[in-house]
């Protein structure tokens, strides 16, 4: 593994008081770095240690600061970062500190879809192996939450939003995946290749010893950095053919034998087989991995079956792309009872006109959404699952798979999806 570049010196500003700004704060403090963190919201349960001031942009805390984190939730164009930039003040991303604290190997999975999913299961490969292994990033811990606690041995692998990455300075992890790129995030980054150009910040400055997984048809010949490409699916060097998986010319493991559902999922296990096996992890151990992964929480995770209908929470599916794969990973002659909307990150909604049985439209851009891709308006989740519920029949699914940000009316897509399990089993006892 490769030494890290040092911190600047502080004092600190923390722009943001989400997970990952809270985990930044404390890594800082528990160093006895000066810290000063802002949010121009009002976030709740922030920790006694942090000296927090809300409801601000923060500008009048800048001169007084040496080095800035962002919280990957705060855009670039934030008045505290234009100007924190303009002054020559180093901006860290959140996952650029918590790598740069963090003496451990590192794997970072990116991409539109799919980023929880293959996370998870290389930890659970990992495990499988017996290997010491922290899975971090969007998903439950924050990377910089690791620092002063990980065990030096073990691998930290994180799943790296383009947020984060368009954040990083040089942050460069032994293993790096690509699982594929949608279009996403166009309110954020503008067009899709400045979104691409942000996920490839994961591969820029990789060296020869390290490794760069990426699908095998990929229109993109030049990845960045200098490491060994491993292409998977079809053609790639982890081959997905005739009803198998393969690797060095051996099947690896049969379709059916993989537990997670649909398609796009094999394209997940593909990857995350890849990177394992290319960095010297046994195959059975991988092999073991893919047959007893059971999946994540909020992603086509089977919740309920109420008097035969199946209700599957998607609310990880925050995008179009996603909810289209979700789609698709039922058999054409099952009934579909779609809920759908939240905040729609300008993306256009056509493709999923027709595509689902009925269509019930909740959140801030229902109407938008409406027009291009149909379907009823219901004022809220539980009004969209009452109406789904009593139009189902036996064999039918009502899948939460909104296409769309929860900000406008959740927490977050976890508290969207907890939300939902919480509404069907309410309907569940009340059958």
């Amino acid at each position: 593994m490769r030494s890290r570049p040092p911190l600047p010196p502080g004092p600190w500003l923390v722009v943001g008081l989400a997970r990952s700004g809270i985990a930044a704060a404390r890594a800082l403090i528990s160093r006895g770095e000066q810290v000063v963190a802002v949010d121009r919201g009002s976030p709740a349960a922030i920790p006694d240690d942090i000296d927090a001031h809300l409801r601000t942009e923060g500008l009048a805390f800048l001169a007084s600061a040496s080095a800035v984190v962002k919280s990957p939730g705060v855009p670039r164009e934030a008045p505290v970062i234009a100007a924190a930039r303009g002054r020559g003040v180093p901006v860290l991303g959140e996952l650029e500190l918590g790598w740069r604290l963090l003496p451990n190997e590192f794997i970072a999975v990116t991409g539109t879809n799919g980023k929880t999913t293959t996370v998870e299961l290389l930890g659970h490969i990992h495990r499988e192996a017996g290997l010491a292994v922290a899975v971090a990033g969007n998903v439950g811990t924050a990377v910089s939450g690791l620092a002063g606690s990980l065990d030096a041995g073990a691998t930290v692998v994180c799943e790296a939003s383009s947020f984060q990455l368009e954040d990083t300075l040089e942050f460069a992890p032994e293993g790096a995946v690509l699982l594929n790129v949608e279009s996403d995030h166009l309110d954020r980054h503008g067009t899709l290749d400045d979104y691409l150009a942000a996920k490839l910040q994961a591969f820029a400055r990789q060296g020869n010893d390290d490794l760069a997984v990426a699908p095998a048809g990929l229109p993109v010949e030049d990845l960045g950095g200098c490491a060994r490409r491993v292409p998977f699916g079809p053609g790639g060097e982890l081959d997905d053919r005739a009803g198998h998986l393969w690797w060095d010319d051996e099947p690896l493991i049969a379709y059916d034998e993989i537990r997670l559902r649909g398609a796009h999922n094999r394209a997940n296990a593909a990857a995350a087989a890849a990177i394992a096996l290319a960095r010297g992890i046994d195959r059975d151990a991988v092999r073991a991995g893919l047959r007893t992964f059971a999946g994540v929480e909020h992603r086509l995770e089977e919740v309920a079956r109420v008097d035969g209908v199946l209700f599957v929470n998607d609310s990880k599916a925050t995008n179009v792309a996603s909810t289209l794969v979700a789609l698709a990973s039922f058999a054409p002659d099952v009934r579909v009872h779609l809920i759908l909307g939240g905040q729609g990150k300008g993306q256009d909604f056509a493709p999923l006109r027709g595509r689902a049985h009925r269509t019930y439209l909740i959140g801030e851009d229902a109407e938008r959404i409406g027009r291009d891709a149909g379907g009823e308006h219901c004022a809220d989740l539980p009004t969209a699952v009452q109406r789904a519920r009593a139009a189902a029949r036996a064999g039918d699914v009502v899948l939460l798979s909104p296409a769309c940000a929860s900000f406008d009316q959740f927490a977050d897509f976890e508290a969207r999806g907890r939300a939902f399990k919480a509404l069907v089993g309410k309907s569940a006892r009340l059958r």
